[in-house]
């Protein structure tokens, strides 16, 4: 589908007025394209003008391009979920079926940047980010070990469910905390001295205080995500004001900088996750299980690379 539909649903359910003033008066849920199985991971890839995300039920990368609608950008795909950009400009991806962390390099090579700790397979790498340092950090739940869907049914090696930390090309992968129910979506506050990650299973975005050798303390609870409709926290993504908008029950939720939550963007589906794009960074990405959405916002959003 080359030009998008409102897609309905879109009216905000407003917790706190300053939504409004982030948001606009009027909120418009576009629908960009549909016939996406699980999407999930979109990032915006500035030089091309396009959104790259996956489509993990089909074993595919897409782009979606203003004025050209849907086109693959990598078949097959390892069942992929997230992607991020290098300080490089390189794309980095978790797979699903191969339980990698891959970068594709500038000739279109797959390099692997992880696949174990110590001696065991990860379980499913699910989100990731890369700091200004170039040390990626990715969410290791277990969704491609036991989802056909979403990955290739196979028996877990590890015991827990981490988050961990590959500090550049050849670097052992360093577990930073193993306390989780399901890790998922994550992300730095603007000046890096804080990693906010999600638990789906348990609804809440913990925060981390990141130190000076780039691993981790504290993990508290900062938020909990709570209200009606289907969603649960999962792709999570910072805005230039330092507005944390996650995914969640209903939609996508914004929370201020004291995590108080303003209101939820209502989507007609689940939303799995979101990435800034378009010029001036005020379109909001969203990708659901069937269809690929954007939202207008007044607040720019902030890319992470």
């Amino acid at each position: 589908m080359s030009a998008w539909q409102p897609a309905g649903g879109a009216k905000p359910e407003v917790r706190d007025r300053r939504l409004l003033d982030i948001m606009g008066a009027a909120v418009e849920v576009e629908r960009l394209a549909t016939d996406i199985g699980f999407g999930e991971g979109p990032v915006w890839d500035r030089t091309g003008k396009r959104l790259i995300f996956s489509d993990m039920k089909h074993d595919h990368m897409r782009s979606w391009k203003a004025g050209e609608g849907i086109s693959t950008f990598r078949k097959p795909s390892n069942k992929a979920n997230g992607n991020t950009y290098d300080r490089q400009g390189r794309l980095v991806s978790c797979e699903h079926a191969t339980s990698r962390v891959v970068r594709q390099e500038p000739g279109g090579a797959m390099t692997v940047l992880a696949a174990h700790y110590g001696d065991k397979e990860l379980n499913s790498p699910n989100d990731i980010v890369v700091k200004s340092d170039g040390a990626i950090y990715f969410s290791d739940p277990t969704y491609g070990r036991i989802r056909e869907d979403v990955g290739v049914p196979r028996e877990l090696q590890l015991a827990f469910r981490g988050v961990y930390r590959v500090a550049g090309d050849g670097a052992a992968t360093q577990l930073l905390a193993d306390d989780f129910e399901q890790p998922n979506g994550l992300c730095f506050s603007s000046d890096e001295t804080r990693l906010y990650i999600n638990d789906t299973m348990r609804m809440h975005v913990r925060a981390f205080d990141v130190k000076a050798d780039g691993t981790l303390a504290g993990g508290q609870v900062w938020a909990e995500l709570t209200g009606d409709g289907e969603g649960r926290p999962d792709g999570m993504k910072f805005d230039s004001a330092d507005n944390l908008y996650c995914t969640g029950p209903g939609g996508v939720h914004v929370l201020d900088a004291a995590a108080q939550c303003l209101g939820v963007i209502r989507t007609p589906e689940r939303v799995t996750n979101i990435a800034w794009g378009d010029e001036g960074l005020r379109s909001l990405y969203l990708t659901g299980i069937t269809a690929l959405y954007r939202v207008r916002v007044q607040v720019p959003g902030r890319l992470a690379y």
